[in-house]
């Protein structure tokens, strides 16, 4: 790549964004083995069905306080590695650490706070790769580079979800073991997989380059006019103060939480309540430090901005916001649910020792496997859909697509039927990987591609945590038990998220997708 300072950036050639793409490959290694395998092995280590939407509130909460603040310092670093690379290597390691030591989990607290670090190192890696193609792409190729992703992601995912299967059907590795005992073969799905995760995250950090902050930035000043005033970002001065507002109020949050969630747990309430109000702790707690961080005039300014950003986000964004929210709320329905809903409702049985127990979680990582196979396929038609369809129609067909599948898993008493309904999930997965980011990067500065790429994932993690929070209630109170019934619920809340889609305007869909 020409170090000389261009006015805008240049195309790239296929390989080129192949070779900044490759690292998804790892980190869907990871994603995809965690989304598949993780309900399995709390169920294993003693979790009943309505504990475990609870047990995996640790990926939206270190979602949503990992990706905006990697964002925010991604978009000021510069090092040997460049500005995004040193975040994918970083989180790379520690996401592989975590991978081996996960299935060894001796009990259930021990697995659920692996589950907080995997997560949090994964998302280290994760969010500067979307901004690496804000970054190195102009607009008329985010589509493809987005598209690219997805299909990396869904290549590593159908064979990591299906590792389990993999090793038992073809290498004999046991599917069983004694109670309270993760099975071999998915232990050794995740040690292969930390192998991949680290290996495709090196290929993308020595095969691809950034451009330097001096040229960046003379893309953004020949691009600017790019971006209407409506949606352009509102440079509103931010005064620093002192903090001691924040510290007062966040004092007075987490007192208020703190007691309530002591009242609720003592008075014996459901602990999907103290849950809920615990979070206000945290809330109090995060608000305290940034007024301390600020009143120190360290951090917390870094924290002022991006609570800033947050509030004066464009147009495009807040609009795409909504279909986040929904489809993802979909999607953790259908990754915390499928295996208790598929296992009990098509296999007849909770059992988790038993081996028609673990056949049928097997099945489920063929499934995982075969929506990321059809998403991977998918990935590369998306570009000429959206030159055809437009991106924000593309989106709203394929989320319809996904939800019908999840809802399809009801009428299904034959596990190989549940291929069609994969299919389905797998298209909505493409374009949900790709669409949003393809349609978002076109409404947001250069300068701020790495923190609003940051921000625009509360909109993941917020509808998970809600998830968490209230489907283990749901599912106990109103579904009797029966977790079929939350693979319904998603598919409907899928199309509902196809349905907003008609409010999102897509600032630059007259520029020629190539």
């Amino acid at each position: 790549m020409s170090d000389q300072l261009l006015n805008k950036r240049p195309k790239l050639s296929f390989w080129e964004i192949w070779n900044m793409s490759f690292g998804f490959l790892g980190i869907q290694f990871g994603f995809a083995l965690q989304n598949a395998n993780v309900s399995r092995i709390f169920e294993t280590l003693g979790a009943n069905v309505d504990d475990i939407p609870i047990l995996w509130i640790a990926a939206p909460l270190t979602g949503l306080v990992v990706q905006p603040i990697i964002g925010y310092f991604s978009d000021r670093t510069w090092t040997r590695l460049g500005r995004r690379r040193p975040y994918f290597l970083f989180g790379a390691i520690a996401a592989s650490v975590a991978l081996v030591i996960m299935p060894n989990s001796p009990v259930l607290w021990i697995a659920a706070g692996m589950l907080w670090i995997m997560d949090a190192s994964i998302n280290i890696s994760m969010e500067p790769f979307r901004a690496f193609v804000g970054d190195m792409l102009p607009s008329e190729q985010r589509t493809k580079g987005f598209a690219m992703q997805s299909f990396f992601i869904g290549t590593g995912a159908v064979v990591a979800s299906a590792l389990p299967w993999i090793l038992t059907n073809w290498f004999g590795v046991a599917n069983t073991a004694p109670e309270g005992i993760i099975p071999p073969s998915v232990r050794w799905s995740f040690y292969l997989g930390a192998i991949a995760f680290i290996s495709a995250v090196v290929w993308t950090v020595f095969k691809s380059k950034e451009y330097s902050p001096e040229q960046l930035k003379k893309f953004e000043e020949t691009e600017k006019e790019e971006i209407t005033d409506e949606n352009a970002l509102r440079e509103v001065p931010i005064e620093a103060g002192d903090g001691q507002k924040k510290v007062t109020l966040g004092v007075v949050f987490a007192i208020i939480g703190a007691v309530t969630t002591w009242l609720t747990y003592e008075y014996g309430l459901d602990k999907e309540v103290y849950v809920a109000t615990g979070g206000l702790t945290v809330v109090g707690l995060v608000m305290a430090m940034a007024g301390i961080l600020q009143k120190a005039g360290k951090t917390g300014q870094g924290l002022v901005v991006v609570m800033h950003d947050f509030i004066h986000m464009p147009k495009t964004m807040k609009q795409l916001a909504l279909v986040q929210f929904f489809s993802w709320f979909a999607l953790f329905a259908m990754w915390i649910y499928t295996t208790a809903g598929v296992t009990a409702h098509i296999y007849g049985t909770s059992d988790t020792t038993s081996a028609l127990y673990n056949q049928g979680a097997d099945w489920v990582g063929v499934m995982f496997g075969v929506y990321n196979g059809v998403a991977a396929i998918v990935a590369f038609g998306l570009a000429p859909m959206a030159k055809l369809l437009s991106r924000k129609w593309v989106h709203a067909i394929s989320l319809i697509l996904g939800g019908l599948g999840l809802i399809s898993i009801y009428f299904f008493s034959d596990p190989g039927m549940l291929i069609i309904s994969m299919i389905g999930v797998g298209i909505a997965w493409a374009s949900i990987l790709a669409m949003p980011y393809a349609i978002l990067a076109g409404s947001i500065p250069a300068e701020k591609m790495g923190l609003y790429m940051g921000i625009f994932n509360f909109f993941i993690v917020l509808p998970q945590l809600i998830a968490a929070t209230i489907l283990g209630y749901v599912t106990r109170s109103f579904f009797e038990g029966e977790a079929v019934y939350a693979l319904v619920l998603g598919g409907i809340v899928m199309i509902i998220a196809a349905a907003t889609m008609y409010f999102v305007d897509d600032v630059d869909a007259d520029v020629k997708q190539v």
